[in-house]
């Protein structure tokens, strides 16, 4: 696909030609994450600081591209909200000039157009892409740091919100960084604590200062700032139409900032309903928030939901619980602040490589698919690629399946997610899996039983045979495990397991087991490396370095693993969730580089268990459609009593090892 040349070159034109203030400053402001004016810092600061500004947003072709891991739909919101953006700004007080950098729009629009849709689904321009016929927001495509500089070189300041990132965008603000010098700034507004030792000291503290303070809210009656939009030749819908998007999931969310709003309105009204919504998944797709997509995307801030609950809610549990899991939210976003490489390396070095020993494509393709033999992981996954949606209980039971059970790579399967969610926070999304993949060395882990969250959660079986059709004359007291329907049965409702439905693809029991197993003999190790300061920091523990030196001092050494000095047995726990503190799994031994044993001698490969007969094996890089295929693998808030105690990750106490919070429901 061809690439267009630079948008804005000597067409960007200078402060002094767009205002009469002598030697005015003119500020430019560079949106990424956060795409409102209300509550956004950089927003206020310009009008305040500036003679001139112009609100800039870049299409970056880099997010468009497979390694972006955006699914379709979630693109589209994207460029709807940026296209809401755009409106709001066209609507706000400030006098407005706009300026037509006539050359390369052209050039720009030519290059954009040149690639025709290749469906007739995205041939017509979607309403949600149309802009205002006065433009507020100024839009550029290309290299973020080749835009940026053009401005600079023409005499403009640039200012942006300091988001949470990693992998490419990390690199892209650094580059920003040393081409631009001086000349950019990155404000903190959103709560979160940088350039700071240890920036869990006093956390809770200033979350709840901050959650309580006013908006940042644009000055717009005490300045006469002139807005400037640039009409570059760049549309949401030329970009759309260009990269062919064409989005396949149903029941996704429209990405505006009224229907942001609106929802928030519409959940505070609903909020005494919460607690019971959010377990089960088909109570859970109405009965959560539905903010998620919203507050990834910036519509709405964090603080902004927080005090709207708080202002506007009736004085219930409900709303205590979404309060709290706004703290959450926050509190993740903290993690990626502190530590960048959630998304790429093992938290806990006792952990890297983790099952990649073990990868077999065939597993992972299986549960990608929705074809594993197991009822709930099976619907979620069919859910979850049809909506790019699942509650989180869901989320967290098919990625503690899919590392603990199916014994995969953990960055696989957070890439798949990644992916296909709509409402996908990097921050979110990648300390999870880690955190539900168990490789952080925390003393407890959950392993999530898939058959008792049938019986659980949809025990009529009404959300599995919605997504998995070919069960739905199965009587619902075999939902949990239709192999064990009898044959019978199986013969009068004409549903052959094996044939319409798989088999297991693995033992749960014995694969369970394995990875207990293969967790007590690493669990000291792990303990150990959190007392270093460094790994402690990556951890990011809302306790601090106290937190993890606590964890090391009392789970570092083999004899702490069990009061007597000798394993517990786990073999009691076939019908559970939840271990205890002092049995419950953090992560498995890593295997030695190139090589398909694991390095204890006495951990069996799960591959060769006697018990299992009917894994299939395979090799292989890549495991499944769509993209991405995963990479080489071998190379004190409220607690919810109906979901289980909740205690903060460094408590060494009986604990689900579940964390939740509103951006995941």
């Amino acid at each position: 696909m061809s690439q267009p040349t630079s948008p804005l070159s000597a067409d960007i034109p200078t402060p002094d030609a767009v205002c009469d203030a002598a030697n005015p400053t003119g500020i430019v402001v560079w949106h990424r994450k956060h795409l409102r004016v209300e509550d956004q810092l950089a927003v206020s600061r310009a009008v305040a600081d500036g003679d001139v500004f112009c609100p800039l947003f870049v299409f970056d072709p880099t997010f468009y591209a497979d390694s972006g891991l955006a699914c379709d739909a979630r693109v589209r919101l994207f460029e709807e909200a940026v296209t809401s953006l755009d409106r709001l700004y066209a609507a706000a007080p400030p006098n407005a000039t706009h300026v037509a950098a006539t050359d390369s729009a052209a050039r720009l629009a030519d290059t954009l157009d040149s690639s025709p849709p290749t469906t007739e689904a995205v041939s017509e321009q979607p309403e949600t892409l149309q802009r205002p016929d006065a433009p507020g927001l100024t839009l550029g495509y290309g290299d973020p740091v080749d835009i940026l500089s053009r401005f600079v070189d023409r005499g403009w300041h640039i200012i942006t919100m300091a988001t949470p990132t990693s992998r490419y965008g990390q690199r892209r603000d650094e580059r920003v960084r040393d081409v631009c010098g001086d000349a950019v700034t990155f404000v903190s507004g959103d709560g979160l604590v940088r350039d700071e030792e240890w920036p869990r000291s006093n956390w809770q503290t200033q979350i709840t200062e901050w959650l309580a303070a006013d908006q940042h809210t644009p000055g717009w009656d005490d300045h006469n700032t002139v807005r400037v939009s640039i009409r570059t030749g760049v549309t949401p819908a030329a970009v759309d139409r260009h990269f062919d998007v064409s989005p396949a999931k149903t029941q996704v969310p429209v990405g505006t900032h009224r229907a942001a709003m609106t929802t928030l309105r519409e959940f505070t009204d609903r909020v005494r309903s919460y607690p019971s919504n959010i377990s089960a998944p088909q109570d859970a797709r109405d009965g959560t928030s539905g903010l998620s997509p919203y507050l990834n995307f910036g519509l709405l801030s964090v603080r902004q939901a927080h005090q709207y609950v708080a202002d506007n809610a009736p004085s219930c549990r409900g709303a205590d619980m979404f309060e709290s899991r706004l703290v959450w939210n926050l509190h993740y976003s903290q993690k990626l602040v502190d530590w960048p490489g959630w998304t790429e390396q093992a938290v806990n070095p006792a952990f890297e490589n983790r099952n990649e020993a073990f990868h077999d494509p065939e597993l992972v393709t299986a549960w990608k698919r929705g074809q594993t033999g197991f009822p709930m992981v099976d619907a979620s996954m069919r859910c979850l690629k049809e909506t790019g949606w699942l509650n989180f209980r869901m989320r967290a039971m098919c990625a503690s399946f899919f590392t603990h059970v199916l014994h995969q790579p953990w960055w696989i399967g957070a890439d798949w997610y990644h992916h296909h969610l709509i409402d996908s926070d990097v921050g979110i999304n990648y300390t999870q899996w880690q955190s539900q993949a168990g490789l952080i060395g925390k003393p407890s882990q959950r392993v999530y039983n898939p058959r008792k969250q049938v019986r659980d959660q949809d025990p009529d079986g009404d959300w599995i045979t919605r997504w998995i059709p070919e069960l739905a004359d199965l009587p619902s007291e075999f939902l949990d495990q239709p192999e064990k329907a009898p044959l019978a049965v199986q013969q009068e409702c004409g549903v052959h397991v094996g044939e319409v439905y798989p088999r297991p693809v693995v033992d749960f029991e014995a694969r369970r087991e394995q990875f207990w197993s293969r967790y007590e003999a690493q669990r000291p190790e792990a303990a150990r490396e959190l007392r270093r300061p460094a790994i402690a920091k990556r951890a990011s523990f809302s306790g601090g370095y106290s937190a993890a030196r606590a964890i090391a001092d009392k789970h570092g050494t083999v004899e702490a693993d069990a009061p007597d000095g000798t394993q517990a047995s786990l073999g009691d726990l076939a019908d559970t969730d939840t271990a205890t503190a002092e049995t419950e799994g953090a992560a498995a031994t890593p295997p030695q580089t190139n090589t398909a044993e694991p390095v204890n001698p006495t951990v069996t490969d799960p591959r060769e268990s006697s018990t299992q007969t009917t894994i299939p094996t395979g090799a292989g890089r890549n495991a499944g459609e769509p993209s991405p295929d995963d990479r080489a693998a071998v190379s004190g808030q409220r607690r919810d009593s109906e979901e289980g105690a909740e205690r903060d990750e460094e408590r060494d106490v009986r604990s689900t090892g579940q964390t939740r919070f509103g951006d995941f429901e």
